[in-house]
């Protein structure tokens, strides 16, 4: 067993659910596993009994991060990675991310490159994921995971970190970590706030998972009514003053489109 809790994060009926429960049994290393919904269902309960997962109700105000919130208030392990119900994990996945968070000391997050799955293909180069990698280039030196200006700067672009992709390590992370209020960069927020801490940000260039994008995702109905341009601006504002933020939230909302089905 390692120290470690995947949280899945069940919504209504996800065609999907199961696949991503199999990627997480499925692990080369044992991780404990739970689930939490705010729309508790037949279908979500049956696939937890089925599969002998510790379900939670998040019975307060439902959402994306009350439900992420909800679900890390559940855990007792020192790390733990919230599981999208649609997203699949490479059966490494665990054993590489805490292979390198466990062999450093003061670490805030660890996260992998990913794939992005469409129509069941795992797809490597996008357009949007080629400027995710460029973003992260300065973090592939191992040197920089300390360094709070380097990863500031990289946010200050965009937010190129995947957010299933991510471990925390809750020993050095206060919960509650994700903040209400945002409906699409409330993952962007969240590594805003961390990037200040003291510790390090990990990142293994492997891609380690994939990020499904089909026409029912959170993904793709955010950028269908561009909730997330006003968002997007409100966060390079943390970081650039107004027209410059509104000059770079201009070409990175274009950049986005390729998420869109």
């Amino acid at each position: 067993m390692t120290d470690h809790t995947f949280v899945i994060c069940a919504y209504k009926e996800s065609e999907y659910l199961e696949e991503c429960i199999l990627s997480l049994k499925n692990q080369s290393v044992i991780s404990d596993i739970i689930m939490v919904t705010s729309t508790p269902n037949p279908y979500i309960t049956a696939m937890a009994e089925k599969y002998d997962i510790p379900l939670y109700i998040n019975e307060g105000v439902g959402g994306i991060t009350q439900d992420w919130n909800f679900g890390l208030s559940h855990i007792e392990t020192r790390y733990a990675t919230v599981a999208h119900q649609d997203d699949i994990y490479e059966p490494d996945y665990a054993a590489e991310i805490l292979r390198e968070m466990q062999h450093k000391e003061n670490v805030i997050m660890a996260f992998s490159d990913y794939r992005e799955l469409r129509n069941g293909e795992k797809v490597h180069d996008t357009t949007m994921l080629k400027i995710k990698r460029l973003m992260l280039l300065p973090l592939r030196a191992k040197c920089f995971w300390g360094s709070r200006f380097v990863r500031r700067r990289i946010l200050s672009l965009g937010d190129p970190i995947c957010c299933p992709a991510v471990t925390f390590d809750l020993e050095n992370v206060d919960r509650p970590i994700f903040t209400d209020g945002f409906r699409s960069c409330e993952d962007w927020e969240a590594w805003e706030k961390l990037s200040r801490l003291k510790g390090s940000f990990i990142y293994l260039y492997k891609p380690l998972m994939c990020h499904r994008i089909h026409e029912e995702s959170a993904t793709t109905a955010i950028l269908s009514d561009n909730a997330r341009v006003e968002e997007n601006y409100i966060m390079y504002c943390k970081f650039w003053p107004k027209a410059i933020a509104r000059l770079i939230n201009h070409f990175y909302t274009k950049s986005e489109e390729s998420n869109q089905i």
